[in-house]
């Protein structure tokens, strides 16, 4: 079969024969349609992933949309090496869910991975509650923006969205944002700006690119929160680095719990149920996510393209 194949760590993936999956006991093959370039996606294909097999080679993709038997499902980890950047995939039944008519299948592919982040996030690490205030710190991309909307859906009575990219913050308030903060200032003016917002009251954190930002942040919440009153700092994403530099006063000091949110964290039965649920909310939510659908032949040159603005789904 073809699919996108990872012959070593960092490489890029190359459209070429694979030998076809031969569903084992319990497992059925599902005719692939949609596959989506994600984060995830490229970290694994790195091996730079927590997740990642070290294994090669192996074929692209942690989930996708397929067929079977005339059903429609999304499917997400199947067993190594395969992947859903392939015609075919065999998977077990507790990896899937059934997808409601309601949408298509590039939409799907494109919204589950990055929506799942912030839905499983407040629903099953920060217990959001109605009427809380929700910071989304990296709103810009497609699962910061997704995040956004997911917390407006969810009950949240005030989001405040933080980004460098200005166009993207202005496009923020359509989606929901109540607020914006601008990461591009500079550190003293950055940490005056979360302190006003810590000040007024944030209850939950989704975290995306941790590094400077989020070491700003921390320190603002601790100076400027509320005394006894919990702030949920939910650890999703780290694109501005991998470590952070945080004084212990900053715990010691306020009621700030750290937490992450992601596969080991969250239960794949949970991760499921959450994808299941945003995928049947995503009409009536009005979810929106940008993208662009490009055929798996073309795979190497999409997978350069790390610029593009538009989520990537690869057509089968």
């Amino acid at each position: 079969m073809k699919a996108a194949i990872v012959l070593q760590a960092g490489a890029t993936p190359i459209y070429g024969d694979f030998p076809a999956p031969t569903p084992q006991a319990g497992q059925f093959l599902v005719d692939i349609r949609a596959a989506a370039l994600s984060q995830l996606t490229r970290s694994r294909a790195a091996g730079s992933h927590y997740s990642s097999g070290s294994a090669y080679p192996f074929v692209a993709g942690v989930d996708g949309v397929g067929h079977v038997a005339g059903r429609r499902v999304y499917f997400v980890l199947p067993d190594a090496p395969y992947g859903s950047m392939a015609e075919q995939v065999a998977m077990v039944p507790e990896r899937c869910v059934m997808l409601p008519d309601s949408i298509d299948d590039v939409s799907a592919a494109a919204l589950a991975n990055p929506g799942m982040s912030s839905w499983a996030a407040l629903r099953h690490r920060a217990h959001l509650v109605a009427g809380e205030t929700v910071l989304v710190n990296g709103a810009t991309g497609s699962a910061g923006k997704l995040a956004v909307q997911i917390a407006k859906h969810l009950g949240a009575r005030k989001v405040i969205a933080t980004g460098r990219n200005k166009a993207a913050l202005a496009e923020l308030a359509a989606l929901g944002a109540d607020a914006v903060i601008s990461l591009s200032q500079d550190a003293p003016a950055l940490e005056n700006a979360f302190k006003e917002q810590f000040s007024a009251g944030v209850d939950v954190v989704l975290d995306y690119v941790w590094g400077p930002s989020a070491e700003t942040l921390l320190i603002a919440a601790a100076k400027a929160g509320k005394e006894g009153v919990p702030l949920r700092f939910v650890q999703i994403g780290a694109i501005s680095g991998a470590d952070v530099r945080l004084p212990g006063a900053v715990l010691r000091s306020s009621a700030i719990t750290l937490m992450g949110s992601g596969i080991g964290s969250v239960s794949l039965a949970h991760l499921l149920r959450s994808i299941e649920q945003l995928l049947q909310a995503a009409q009536s939510a009005g979810l929106r996510i940008d993208t662009r659908s490009v055929p798996l032949a073309q795979v190497q040159q999409a997978w350069m393209d790390d610029g593009a603005p538009e989520r990537t789904v690869f057509t089968m």
